[in-house]
């Protein structure tokens, strides 16, 4: 879906939300969605938003339209979690983010109606529409080569969730290519390298341009290195150095 019929499509949503005083929600949006949805601020905030994907700081999110004061209830996201385990963990596969994706569209599974994956690298959580997991936890025998059980559970342990830990760094000014050589340990020029092989994102999306500044509670994802949230300058030092602030999801 390209941009323009996207954003209709929120438009239409947000209307019918406002019209017919109800809630409703879409389906599991990619970062890049969720910055085109909010490009939308006058149209979703008539109708009330929510962005929420299952858990705080989760990368994918349903977005929900409407607002629970204006209709005098609430309603949750129709999230469901599944937790994927190994039949006999001695004998398991090591499996990453990709693995449990991979074995999941196998299935013939739409990749919208699946949230984010978290894992220890032996047992999965998957947030995913409620609709479908049912369907995930009959049909999910294998990943990889390791037999698998899957069951509906209410959350996800604390240890599997990812934190957030915030750093200060100073750079010579907060274009983008200064603040990726500097929280990926690489020289500018180095940094400007991975700008031109589009291995950087912001929000999603990637930056052909180096100058371009992030803007204070963009997500900055560095291909092989990691992901940040941009937090915004701090102060500039006496020296002429911009102090400002990222998180680093770990």
């Amino acid at each position: 879906m390209d941009q323009n019929h996207f954003r209709k499509r929120m438009e239409e949503l947000a209307a019918q939300a406002y019209q017919s005083n109800r809630f409703i929600f879409t389906d599991f949006l990619s970062e890049a969605e969720q910055s085109d949805a909010l490009a939308q601020s006058d149209e979703l905030r008539a109708a009330g938003y929510t962005f929420f994907g299952g858990y705080e700081e989760a990368t994918r999110c349903m977005l929900r339209f409407g607002n629970p004061e204006a209709l005098g209830y609430e309603e949750p996201f129709p999230i469901c979690i599944v937790k994927i385990e190994p039949l006999q963990r001695k004998f398991s596969d090591t499996f990453t983010h990709r693995d449990y994706l991979g074995s999941i569209l196998n299935l013939g599974i739409d990749r919208k109606v699946t949230g984010d994956i978290l894992t220890d690298g032996t047992v999965g959580y998957l947030f995913c529409e409620e609709t479908i997991a049912p369907f995930i936890t009959e049909n999910l025998i294998r990943v990889k080569h390791t037999s698998v059980h899957c069951e509906s559970v209410d959350e996800v342990p604390e240890s599997m969730r990812p934190v957030l830990v915030p750093a200060q760094i100073q750079v010579s000014s907060e274009r983008a290519d200064a603040v990726v050589a500097h929280i990926c340990n690489l020289s500018r020029s180095e940094a400007q390298n991975l700008f031109r092989q589009q291995h950087v994102f912001i929000n999603g999306r990637a930056v052909l341009n180096a100058d371009t500044t992030p803007k204070a509670g963009d997500t900055l994802s560095v291909r092989g290195y990691g992901r940040w949230r941009y937090d915004g300058a701090l102060r500039t030092t006496r020296k002429g150095k911009i102090c400002v602030e990222v998180s680093k999801y770990q």
